[in-house]
């Protein structure tokens, strides 16, 4: 049976009002945000081909506007749509730094980057700088590519530190294979900054590492004793 032919209540727009959005696959809820196929085709039609192609909505969230235009029937417009889309889900799942957020557990720390770093195609390392409650006061990225100890230097963390004042910070890095194991110079380059920020009077409460719904803390996994 053809898309065009499908009762109202089978068209995705008509599902999701009569069944909830939690009701719709990937390819309806994607074809909601195309709106409109292509010459031959529906709008659930280029959903499917787009998923094909791409195998996951990890995938997909990772292309790029110049590169989602190649798929036939998703023009420039369609492209911004999607990417607007995926970055409002991003946000969703990732704590507001205009907000006031406190940290008071590696979970919490988790709960504030996931959404932000697990679907990074790179490394990217950043510090959240905290005031003597935990509060977040600046969230800043400090290198992104290959972590080693030598690029991630400490007077480029601590001088922010400095500059606002601030209690303590916690370090961040993602893991883009999704493993969130730590490696050799993961931890060595924690225990250069632990060093370094207690000659500075500045604590290091903890190294997050994100991977894909999944984080390890370098401090209270233990991978800092001994």
């Amino acid at each position: 049976m053809k898309i065009k032919e499908l009762a109202p209540t089978e068209k995705p727009r008509e599902r999701l009002l009569h069944y909830g959005a939690d009701k719709l696959s990937h390819t309806e809820l994607l074809a909601i945000l195309l709106n409109t196929g292509r010459k031959g085709y529906s709008s659930v039609e280029i959903a499917g081909e787009l998923l094909k192609q791409t195998k996951s909505l990890k995938a997909l969230k990772q292309l790029s506007i110049n590169e989602l235009t190649e798929v036939k029937g998703i023009g420039m417009y369609k492209a911004i749509i999607l990417k607007a889309a995926f970055e409002l889900g991003e946000r969703m799942h990732s704590a507001d730094t205009s907000e006031k957020f406190q940290i008071k557990s590696p979970e919490d720390v988790a709960r504030f980057a996931m959404g932000r770093m697990q679907h990074l195609s790179q490394e990217q390392f950043v510090v959240l700088y905290l005031n003597a409650k935990n509060i977040v006061m600046k969230y800043k990225e400090i290198f992104r590519g290959t972590l080693t100890s030598s690029v991630v230097h400490p007077r480029e963390v601590f001088n922010e530190a400095v500059k606002i004042a601030c209690n303590s910070i916690i370090v961040m890095h993602n893991h883009p294979s999704g493993d969130a194991t730590p490696s050799a110079e993961d931890i060595e380059t924690t225990k250069r900054l632990m060093h370094c920020g207690a000659l500075l009077g500045i604590e290091l409460i903890d190294h997050v590492i994100i991977g894909d719904n999944q984080f390890t803390s370098l401090i209270e996994d233990g991978y800092l004793e001994g």
